[in-house]
């Protein structure tokens, strides 16, 4: 029996942000051997917001979410209209 689980890689790139005094988490990965970079955001409601496009390095991922929250501000992530794939967390 195989395991079909991938392996993933996390950057050491994923900050934490403070917008409009809301803290946003975010992880920044990819599938081993893929070249591609994914962003998530985790707003302060629980609520993943995942971009549909692919980024070529973990800093321009990380420049991107700093550079989308501060633009856009926190409400704007957190109204879930203007996120691609939004996945709602249940709370502990």
């Amino acid at each position: 029996m195989t395991d079909d689980t991938p392996n993933i890689v996390h950057s050491g790139k994923s900050p934490s942000v403070v917008v409009d005094g809301l803290r946003f988490n975010s992880q920044i990965y990819r599938g081993e051997g893929e070249k591609g970079w994914i962003l998530e955001v985790v707003d302060a409601d629980g609520t993943s917001h995942v971009w549909e496009n692919r980024f070529a390095s973990d800093r321009g991922v990380r420049n991107e979410a700093i550079q989308d929250l501060e633009k856009h501000g926190a409400r704007a992530f957190m109204r879930g209209d203007d996120a691609g794939n939004v996945v709602p967390f249940r709370r502990g």
